[in-house]
């Protein structure tokens, strides 16, 4: 028999499934309270208002990230490599809380804003670090976020049942490395 989650943890993910489908304005209070089937005083009890339960997922999102920064750096095969090959993994736990943060930042969230932007600047200034060229370092960054975003789209590139995720990502993971030696032999 498998343990419940704790009543925080549900409507943490409550409000964050809500600002994914919904938006800002549907993740009101009652309709957290619906999701992660709590009582309006239990979900006061963890979160005295959404502001509250905004900062948190914003804290989730600082936490899964640091952790996948880290991991961006100790890949074996590099940083560049791993944001790409990352950039298919739409659903994970850290994909869903930037989602989350990307909706309060649409909505003017100014501590989400920033937190997207250091987050990305991390990302950049680690690939910058492997490529050592800024302009390659942004093509690599680009590609990236290409490939997630059309990950994410229904109907998204790859529409062809013949070029699916299988070879495409190490097609692109061969166009990385072509990015990175050309800005090997542009440096030398």
């Amino acid at each position: 028999m498998s343990t419940p989650r704790p009543a925080r943890d549900r409507i943490l993910d409550a409000y964050e499934e809500l600002l994914i489908n919904e938006g800002p304005r549907g993740a009101t209070l009652d309709a957290v309270v619906t999701r992660a089937e709590v009582s309006k005083g239990g979900l006061l009890y963890h979160f005295k208002n959404k502001e509250a339960m905004a900062g948190a997922l914003i804290e989730k999102l600082r936490e899964l990230a640091a952790a996948d920064l880290q991991t961006m750096r100790e890949d074996p095969e590099g940083p560049s490599r791993y944001l790409v090959r990352g950039s298919v993994y739409v659903g994970s736990d850290l994909d869903r809380a930037l989602i989350g943060v990307v909706r309060l930042a649409q909505a003017s969230d100014p501590v989400a804003s920033d937190l997207l932007k250091d987050i990305h600047r991390s990302w950049f200034d680690l690939v910058q670090q492997e490529v050592g060229d800024p302009v390659i370092s942004r093509a690599i960054m680009l590609l990236a976020d290409g490939l997630y975003y059309n990950e994410g789209l229904p109907g998204g590139w790859p529409q062809d049942h013949r070029n699916d995720r299988s070879r495409s990502v190490p097609e692109l993971l061969e166009v990385v490395d072509l990015l990175k030696s050309h800005a090997q032999q542009t440096s030398a």
